[in-house]
């Protein structure tokens, strides 16, 4: 990566008088996981070349508290909502991006309740947006003609209903978009919800990541597309232990879109 990232934080923002459209929530996987970092840089790349003026909390931004909820830590979970909540407040904050769904259900659904109300979107929401308004445009490139299946999050989907968002952004793409048998509201889980991504899974026939795949490789995609980086762990997992990297690549939706625009 040749040219130096411009992500201003909220405290820079701040000390120079200014207040940022909209802060970039970037998650704990999108600050520390090696393959989880490279979805966020593709996301701040697009963000710039559509002049978007936004900011992130840098180390001011603690987890969201949606793994020790999911596993049962309600004290934990408060703690650290509201930690967070002080923060955002203090920054004024009204909009919040986010490229994972997971983060986006937490602030969207149950910050509220604890007094953080904000405007909350989907990485592939606002990219929509900013395509809608023109501010960045598409064309196909090396995606077009394509198969490229979308799992979907859970988090995202049955939970928030967004199904429409990250499909449009892809048959934007040039791309044919092919759905595998559970999709939408009836899709399956990759295996890492609830805090699942954290621990080995409980005994059984197979795992429900291998599973997930197996449906996704049925559609003889060439792209397996995410909008969620636990799902692209998972889906890389079972890609790799059907032995079909070399032919099947897992990327985020912002990740084909920079790539698109050769970012």
């Amino acid at each position: 990566m040749s040219e130096a990232l411009h992500v201003p934080t909220m405290a820079e923002m701040m000390a120079s008088g200014k207040q940022p459209e909209v802060l970039f929530w970037v998650g704990c996987a999108g600050s520390f996981d090696d393959r989880a970092k490279k979805i966020t840089k593709a996301f701040v790349k697009l963000l710039n070349k559509a002049g978007v003026d936004f900011a992130v909390l840098g180390t001011e931004e603690s987890c969201t508290g949606d793994p020790a909820k999911r596993s049962g830590n309600e004290f934990l979970f408060q703690m650290q909502a509201m930690t967070n909540i002080e923060v955002l407040n203090a920054y004024e904050v009204k909009k919040i991006v986010t490229a994972c769904p997971h983060c986006f259900n937490t602030i969207k659904n149950e910050y509220p309740s604890l007094g953080g109300e904000y405007e909350v979107m989907h990485h592939t929401q606002f990219l929509k947006s900013l395509l809608d308004e023109g501010k960045l445009t598409i064309e196909g490139g090396q995606f077009k003609g394509k198969r490229i299946t979308f799992h979907d999050p859970c988090y995202l989907g049955r939970a928030n209903n967004v199904y429409e968002a990250p499909r449009e952004l892809i048959t934007k793409l040039e791309a044919e978009l092919v759905e595998m048998k559970k999709c939408k509201s009836r899709g399956l889980c990759c295996g890492a919800g609830g805090a699942q991504m954290f621990k080995e899974p409980e005994k059984g026939d197979k795992d429900v990541n291998i599973e997930r795949t197996e449906q996704a490789l049925e559609t003889q995609p060439t792209i397996v597309a995410t909008g969620c980086p636990f799902c692209n762990t998972m889906m890389t997992d079972g890609v790799k232990v059907k032995e079909k990297e070399s032919e099947v690549a897992v990327m985020d939706i912002a990740e084909l879109i920079a790539q698109a625009q050769d970012l």
